[in-house]
């Protein structure tokens, strides 16, 4: 796969389930990505990556969707129904290591955004580990709304991480999506 995107054009989104084998390099490098920072800190990635059951990233409650330049996946990202009402929970973001810093992530969270709201959530919410500090710039820079003070930094060394309560490891953050209630 080049990193090749002369434009954005070339960039089409598609709807995928789960198990679609064009899904499978997200849920791959997801694998490596997750293992390669955190270890088993949250169960390991493959207890992440099976945590909640494929159908609950379908229509009408989930979506995941994948950007495809000529044809082949470099980018996603899915939502679920969350336990509050009215809620969908982002999961399973992902840009290829060959095409990061190009502004895919935020077209992905963008799109996921568009897609929710029109099937009727008002509100989206999302984690993000203190080891990923991309993705937490990412959610501040598109408008996301931290659930903790970004002023207070959280620990990154694993053996700290481990003796917090789970709640504690992560950047939460919520967004509203403007669908009258």
């Amino acid at each position: 796969m080049t990193a090749d995107l002369s434009a954005a054009s070339a960039l089409s989104v598609v709807s995928v389930h789960p198990d679609d084998p064009l899904a499978a390099p997200l849920f791959a490098e997801l694998a490596v990505e997750y293992d390669r920072r955190y270890g088993d800190l949250f169960g390991g990635a493959a207890d992440e990556l099976t945590r909640y059951p494929v159908t609950e990233f379908l229509p009408p409650d989930g979506d995941l969707v994948l950007l495809l330049a000529h044809g082949r996946p470099v980018a996603g990202g899915a939502f679920r129904r969350h336990a509050d009402p009215g809620t969908a929970e982002v999961k399973r973001m992902w840009t290829a290591a060959a095409y990061r810093r190009r502004g895919l992530a935020r077209r992905v969270l963008t799109e996921l955004e568009t897609r929710a709201a029109a099937v009727g959530y008002r509100r989206m919410y999302l984690t993000t580990g203190p080891r990923q500090p991309e993705a937490r710039g990412l959610y501040l820079a598109a408008g996301w709304t931290p659930l903790f003070d970004p002023a207070v930094p959280r620990p990154t060394d694993i053996e700290t991480l481990r003796r917090l309560p789970v709640a504690e490891r992560l950047y939460a953050f919520e967004k509203s999506l403007g669908v009258p209630a």
